[in-house]
């Protein structure tokens, strides 16, 4: 309880923290109690992070939001939006030295269906259309900059129809839902408090709603309306004109980067010409080798400025649908939103850190399929190939989702290699086809007397138990020493090695009973259902790791396990669960490789497993600074590998060097991660 009204004060004491803000009306006083009270308009909740990017923005730009000149406006759960009044930007142009004025006009379709552009705001209503407008700003220091709107006008006026229909209706009944979900989080209040506010906002939310349903048609025919206007002009009368506009601008601004450049040369020429000093010869080339680097950053400056106005005018008819709609958006726009937001972002540099690796393993896949047919005759990925690559992935992936959630934590496992060679051998003893040809320990084991489901299900369990309890000891002494999984990992696979090559003499006990594997993992009309096995793992670790406690604890101390600690999250027993979570994964893909392999365990089985893993989470962007990574990933890294060291399989390769090409993937991913990591910092 302490500890917790220690938080609830640290959070009222940052909600009332003041920032003090120099306007140019004077200093004003913001908080976030006193942006969320007074502040906000459209009924929506605010977070804490919006309204502290509000307060930098007026703090920034020193705005003084209590006389409209910055607005704060959020509806329902959409992101909240930042307006500046533009009285503000007139203002502070009028006092720029270098204004000299501006002329404006509107756009008219006149009665004959041709766009004209007046000076001024007269038009005829009843024979012509207003579809925009246009202003031109002269400086004495440049050239006049021209804008166009051509929207505003027409979807502006139905908008604030709209917006007046809605004001009683849909905007109360967001704001009493929220009101609502406040006082039940609300714990100052009483039970009996609690339940009369909530009966009186649900009271004027009921009314809210009644009014909301009245004026449901009428809303729904102005957004059709302002979205066919959007649809038949928003290209034709803006963004294609904004598009031309910036490749113009983009032209010309390379053409004058060109021609300053050429003055540089030629002020460096002559600069050189008159110096005989080496000292001086050397501080010019300098200083116009930092010249030419200073007119690269500018053009840079002025693409990025060409870039950001065409986005800006892109994503104006999707902010126009946006309050039209509250954040609605069909799949489609949300797809050409994604794009847009995608080619806007992309980094030449960021892409090939993070893609690099798969645009060359692609490429080798590529080379091996061309390769194949020419050396035997047959293509690489045919559908039995692809399937027998995933049936040979499905075990290993057990393995993979096991290792991952270790290297989330900033540790590895050595020791899975040698975890499948102790599962294959003890689920090929219990379910061995009659009497056990080899001995564990001297003693030979027989479980013929037990049914062959009561054996299956018991090799199950064995192997699982066997995994964790080892697992379990790593994980121990890695949480409470704070001992490198390296280390601990590294003792389990001597430990686990040398005690079953002792037990077994290192000898394969041969083969389970045949009607098992059609038990376990039969194959239906061709195909493989051990496939369906892993597809159940990938969905149950992806729900422990992103929609359980455990799993955000998981990414929390895998972050950094100093403030995971501090925030009250026990390290040590997600340390241990981690561990114990991969052992009982661990358990599971050793028997379904046994009934896939239709037993024939041994110490020896596994050997190398433990790298595949690990390169396969690597290779799937799981970072090993911790705290990074997908299982998604993982699942790609485990197709990757598994297809690699088939596909080479099939042309013959060397056992010894497929080694060398899985080591050099490695080496290649962690160095991207390392880079990734670096650029972060």
């Amino acid at each position: 309880m302490a500890v917790q009204s220690m938080v609830q004060q640290a959070s009222q004491a940052r909600e009332n923290k003041i920032t003090t803000i120099k306007t140019d009306t004077g200093e004003i006083k913001l908080s976030s109690n006193i942006v969320k009270s007074y502040l906000v308009a459209g009924g929506g909740n605010v977070s804490d992070q919006e309204v502290k990017l509000f307060i930098a923005l007026c703090s920034a730009q020193k705005l003084n939001p209590f006389i409209k000149e910055a607005h704060l406006i959020k509806y329902g759960s959409s992101p909240a939006t930042m307006v500046v009044s533009k009285d503000v930007y007139q203002k502070r142009a009028d006092k720029h030295p270098e204004y000299q004025g501006k002329k404006a006009g509107i756009i008219v379709l006149d009665a004959e269906g041709k766009i004209e552009y007046r000076v001024g705001t007269f038009y005829i209503p009843s024979r012509e259309e207003l579809v925009g407008g246009w202003c031109e700003v002269y400086r004495k220091d440049r050239e006049p900059e021209r804008v166009e709107v051509s929207l505003d006008e027409y979807v502006g006026k139905i908008q604030k129809e709209i917006d007046e229909l809605r004001e009683h209706g849909t905007a109360e009944v967001i704001e009493y839902q929220n009101l609502i979900a406040n006082v039940k989080r609300d714990k100052t209040l009483s039970k009996g408090e609690k339940e009369s506010e909530i009966k009186e906002f649900e009271a004027k939310l009921s009314q809210a709603k009644a009014v909301e349903a009245q004026n449901k048609d009428k809303v729904a025919k102005l957004i059709s309306d302002a979205e066919s206007y959007l649809k038949e002009n928003f290209e034709k009368l803006y963004y294609n004109a904004v598009k031309e506009s910036c490749e113009a601008e983009k032209a010309k601004a390379l053409e004058d980067h060109k021609q300053r450049l050429a003055q540089l040369e030629k002020e460096h020429k002559e600069a050189l010409a008159g110096m005989s000093d080496q000292v001086e010869i050397k501080e010019e080339n300098y200083v116009h080798k930092n010249r030419i680097s200073n007119e690269k950053l500018e053009l840079e400056k002025e693409n990025q400025r060409i870039k950001d106005r065409k986005h800006d005018a892109f994503t104006y008819k999707y902010h126009l649908i946006d309050l039209l709609r509250l954040s609605e958006f069909t799949f489609a726009e949300e797809v050409a939103q994604k794009w847009e937001n995608y080619k806007y972002t992309f980094n030449r540099r960021s892409f090939l850190l993070q893609n690099g690796l798969y645009i060359a393993i692609i490429l080798i896949f590529v080379a091996l399929c061309v390769i194949t047919p020419i050396k035997k005759g047959t293509p690489l990925l045919t559908y039995n190939n692809v399937l027998n690559i995933l049936q040979q992935a499905s075990p290993r992936m057990f393995l993979a989702l096991g290792v991952a959630g270790l290297i989330l934590l900033t540790g590895t496992d050595l020791s899975v290699g040698r975890m499948v060679g102790m599962g294959m051998t003890a689920a090929t003893i219990i379910m061995h086809q009659g009497i056990n040809t080899g001995t564990v320990f001297g003693h030979t084991f027989d479980f013929t007397n037990i049914p062959v489901g009561g054996r299956v299900v018991l090799a199950l369990v064995v192997c699982i138990v066997l995994c964790t309890v080892f697992t379990s000891i790593a994980g121990f002494f890695t949480a409470k020493f704070k001992m490198h999984p390296f280390i601990s990992t590294m003792a389990n696979m001597l430990v686990i090695f040398g005690l079953v090559t002792y037990a077994t003499k290192g000898v394969s006990f041969g083969s389970i009973e045949a009607t098992i594997p059609n038990m376990i993992i039969p194959k239906v009309n061709g195909f493989p259902t051990i496939i369906l096995w892993a597809l159940a793992a990938i969905i149950i670790v992806w729900f422990i790791w992103n929609k359980t406690t455990f799993g955000k604890n998981l990414y929390a101390v895998g972050g950094n396990p100093e403030a995971a600690a501090v925030s009250g999250i026990s390290v040590f027993a997600v340390t241990l669960g981690a561990f114990i979570m991969a052992g009982i994964l661990y358990g599971f893909g050793s028997w379904l490789e046994c009934a896939r392999m239709v037993g024939s365990g041994s110490a020896a089985y596994g050997q190398g497993w433990d790298m595949d893993a690990i390169a396969a989470c690597v290779v799937g962007g799981v970072s090993f600074t911790g705290g990074i990574g997908k299982i998604s990933g993982v699942v790609t890294g485990v197709c990757i590998f598994t297809a690699l060291t088939y596909s080479l399989t099939i042309l013959g390769i060397d056992t010894n060097l497929q080694f060398v090409f899985s080591g050099i993937i490695i080496l290649v991913a962690v160095t991207l991660d390392c880079l990734k990591y670096v650029q972060k910092k």
